[in-house]
């Protein structure tokens, strides 16, 4: 039952982004849809509401700028808004530290000092993963999803989910200590 509601959650989704890339007036859905999932993901990572209502504004502009480029690959699509939202935040705390701009290969000498930092600093090595590990990852932990789930939609055992979670929290554990050493 649990996997039906996901599968008709999912095509309705699909048929919300797909409706929006033709017709930019139908975002509306998917707006109102994950708005509140957003809110609260920035509200926990920045320190007032006023900074989360620009943020995810921010978030859902550049969602609905970049929506013709969006790809449905059976990931939720509040996953992509989350990513976007991340960016914009680590973007932000660059800033306000005095960086324009942190390249990647600089980004492990950064420190990283309260949990809000630790957690936009996570989401930058995420991104980071292979592929098929990072979408794991994202299924997982952002759209809380099971592994069986996850092995259907990518045509795999669970077992194979499995090893891919695991290789995936392997390197994110070496790229923190890597970063303490």
């Amino acid at each position: 039952m649990q996997i039906l509601k996901a599968t008709e959650r999912d095509a309705d989704e699909r048929d919300l982004i797909e409706a929006a890339q033709r017709n930019p007036s139908c975002f509306t859905g998917l707006y109102e849809a994950n708005f509140d999932r957003v809110y609260a993901f920035v509200a926990r990572r920045v320190p007032n509401r006023e900074e989360a209502e620009d943020v995810t504004a921010e978030v859902f502009h550049q969602a609905l700028v970049g929506l013709a480029g969006f790809e449905w690959r059976g990931t939720r699509f509040a996953a992509w808004l989350i990513g976007i939202a991340s960016h914009l935040i680590a973007r932000r705390w660059q800033r306000a530290a005095g960086h324009v701009e942190v390249p990647p290969e600089e980004l492990e000498s950064i420190a990283v000092s309260d949990q809000t930092e630790r957690q936009a600093l996570l989401a930058q090595l995420v991104d980071r993963l292979p592929e098929d590990q990072r979408h794991v990852i994202r299924s997982r932990f952002v759209d809380q999803r099971s592994i069986r789930e996850i092995a259907q939609e990518l045509g795999r055992s669970e077992g194979a989910i499995k090893q891919l979670q695991f290789r995936a929290i392997e390197s994110l554990r070496n790229q923190i200590r890597s970063r303490h050493a």
